[in-house]
């Protein structure tokens, strides 16, 4: 959006194909070969109208959706793209890849695997590329791992720009829990290009979502309502053109710059935008302030005190060692079920064990854990593959606890915290192991923060542990515990993490003394 200009994208598309003569119940993506005509006609209404992104005609190209239409999800992409790019043709339009929902729920919802969605996704988008479409637009998304599979798929598959619009209800949640800003956090930090909101509500409904969704993130706004909310027993939307771009008006005063209209919008809305906001730009966004993790339903923000629970951890626990060796998932999980109604924000899971399958188990874990505890996870892997494989299973925003001042460590980890938008725990340790004194310590943190921006992970997703050592054996320790702590954050700025029990280990009244400590 070259000098903060709005950008207008096109309106409703299945409404004006059966308006054209699209038999009910037939998929609208075959007329992108039986009747490309038709398509481009609307297309073409939307472009002469004031669309400057025209959605293509493959909302549901995919092969759960077109299984036994005799067409591949291939064929019927390349010919959406070749519809709108012959609408296109004497405007200065950009061609987004429309994607929807596969039609089936991911697991723990439904029975599909988040591997067979992903592909799915990816025979879409290269299709997609391949047919020259420009960008991306995953589009009526209500399960965030669902849009995860879709976002890893176009970044790992295309060069394409990807835009995201999820769908949320008068709730402020999806129909199945996803928050905004659990959206926002999850998919700012996958790196979609611009992030918003479409379908179900009206611009008014939708307004103070997008008041929510600043707070969480800086990429460009999106916001595509329905004509307002449809009539109960007619089912005819409740705004008109004019009412509807009206409507729309303080959305700008938010800082959305990118608009359009989703169910009930025609031609006519699309043309009472342009008319309207004519000479209007978004207004100018404050930097977000906000920042956490979270898992798709609840998000732990940064700024204040946050538990982590670490019982899921092998070290030091025979029983635990045991239920890895002999997969005994349901005692791992009750530990996740016991640490969270003991008030755990956040909790670690480690399952390294030698002789053990880890990035497998890491996997099993996480999934199974996330079926029935909604906290967001941290996840504590010397291995990268384990790492990788966690990170790929969590459905939301991850911690990572095991960078480290090595450089090897650098190099094998902050990618992947990189690539899955994860925030980094850095321990200040390196070949030497954990420093005698705060200077060494601040040394390290600074060597971390430092990788960690060359690799694009912003200062607010970097946490600095200081590592505290047991007070009855080291007590000078705990003093350069405290005044590493300090520095880190006065001079750094980052945050930091410490295993506070650890100063009160093998002492008597360890309550007291951790607590004290902690203070």
């Amino acid at each position: 959006m070259e000098k903060a200009e709005i950008l207008l994208l096109d309106g409703g598309m299945g409404t004006m194909l059966q308006a054209a003569g699209l038999p009910l119940g037939c998929p609208p993506e075959l007329w992108n070969v039986t009747e490309p005509e038709k398509v481009a006609a609307v297309q073409r209404r939307y472009a002469a109208a004031g669309s400057r992104v025209l959605y293509t005609n493959t909302f549901g190209a995919n092969r759960c959706k077109l299984a036994g239409c005799g067409h591949s999800p291939a064929e019927l992409i390349a010919g959406g793209v070749r519809c709108a790019r012959a609408a296109a043709e004497g405007y200065d339009v950009r061609v987004a890849l429309d994607i929807g929902p596969l039609g089936q729920l991911l697991e723990p919802l439904g029975t599909l695997r988040f591997e067979e969605a992903y592909d799915m996704f990816r025979e879409m988008l290269v299709a997609g590329e391949d047919a020259g479409a420009d960008l991306v637009v995953i589009e009526t998304m209500s399960d965030l791992y669902e849009v995860k599979a879709a976002v890893l798929a176009a970044k790992e598959n295309t060069k394409l720009p990807v835009w995201v619009t999820m769908t949320f209800e008068a709730s402020g949640r999806t129909f199945v829990g996803t928050t905004v800003p659990a959206m926002a956090l999850t998919l700012t930090g996958l790196g979609v290009d611009a992030l918003g909101f479409n379908c179900s509500l009206g611009p008014k409904e939708l307004l103070p979502l997008v008041e929510e969704l600043r707070q969480w993130t800086d990429l460009p706004l999106i916001l595509k309502p329905n004509a307002g909310l449809p009539d109960p027993l007619t089912g005819a939307y409740g705004l008109g053109a004019e009412d509807f771009a009206a409507a729309l008006l303080p959305a700008l005063e938010s800082g959305v710059g990118i608009v359009g209209g989703c169910c009930g919008t025609t031609p006519d809305f699309i043309r009472a935008l342009r008319d309207t906001l004519a000479g209007r730009a978004p207004a100018a966004r404050e930097k977000a302030r906000r920042a956490g993790v979270c898992s798709a339903s609840r998000t732990a923000a940064f700024g204040a005190a946050r538990v982590i629970g670490e019982r899921i951890n092998p070290t030091g626990k025979k029983r635990f060692q045991q239920a890895l060796r002999e997969n005994d998932i349901d005692y791992i999980v009750q530990r996740a079920v016991e640490q969270q109604d003991a008030g755990a924000e956040i909790l670690d899971v480690n399952v390294g064990l030698p002789g053990l399958d880890e990035p497998t188990m890491m996997r099993r874990v996480v999934k199974a854990i996330q079926e029935v505890v909604d906290l967001p996870l941290q996840i504590d892997s010397s291995d990268p593959a384990a790492i990788e494989a966690g990170l790929r299973a969590v459905n939301g925003k991850a911690l990572v606890n095991s960078v480290n001042g090595k450089q090897a460590v650098l190099d094998a980890i902050l990618p992947l915290c990189r690539k899955y938008g994860a925030a980094v725990v850095g321990l200040c340790l390196d070949e030497n192991g954990i420093p005698a004194t705060a200077e060494e310590r601040v040394a390290i943190a600074r060597r971390i923060r430092d990788a960690a921006r060359a690799y694009g992970i912003p200062d607010s997703d970097v946490f600095i542990d200081c590592l505290t050592l047991t007070v009855s054996a080291q007590q000078d320790q705990a003093v350069e515990t405290l005044r590493a702590l300090r520095r880190v954050k006065e001079e750094l700025g980052l945050g930091t993490v410490l295993g506070v029990s650890n100063i009160s280990f093998g002492l008597p009244q360890r309550e007291i003394i951790t607590v004290n400590f902690l203070i």
